[in-house]
């Protein structure tokens, strides 16, 4: 697990089921990676679903924002860090060897320490 001590964590729990924040939380991680922050994007709950490949392809709200399956993959290549809870994963039935690349599997203790150590955090639960 890669600590990154964030300007920005956005804590993330919705997945299809509330597609516009999936949008806001993609959307907000990618300019703030623009301006120059470091950025990780935490998904807890349902959201790790958001995490397996091809998972996030449906989500498109429309203009003026840009559909998931362009902006997630983005976001990654720009740097931005996307951290999926282990505990999440196995409680929803999302297997780690079915995560895009560039993701993380983390711990309760890990979002706990990354929750008290970022710099600010945008929370769309």
């Amino acid at each position: 697990m890669t600590k990154t001590n964030a300007d920005l964590l956005i804590t993330l729990t919705a997945h299809e089921n509330d597609e516009n924040n999936v949008t806001i939380a993609f959307t907000m991680g990618l300019k703030a990676i623009e301006k120059g922050h470091k950025v990780e994007i935490m998904l807890l709950s349902n959201a790790v679903h958001l995490g397996e490949k091809g998972y996030g392809d449906k989500i498109d709200i429309g203009t003026p924002f840009s559909p998931i399956k362009e902006v997630l993959p983005k976001y990654i290549e720009e740097g931005g860090v996307l951290s999926v809870c282990s505990s999440c994963m196995e409680h929803n039935g999302v297997d780690a060897d079915n995560l895009v690349e560039g993701s993380q599997v983390i711990t309760a203790d890990y979002v706990v320490d990354a929750l008290m150590e970022a710099e600010r955090t945008l929370q769309l639960n």
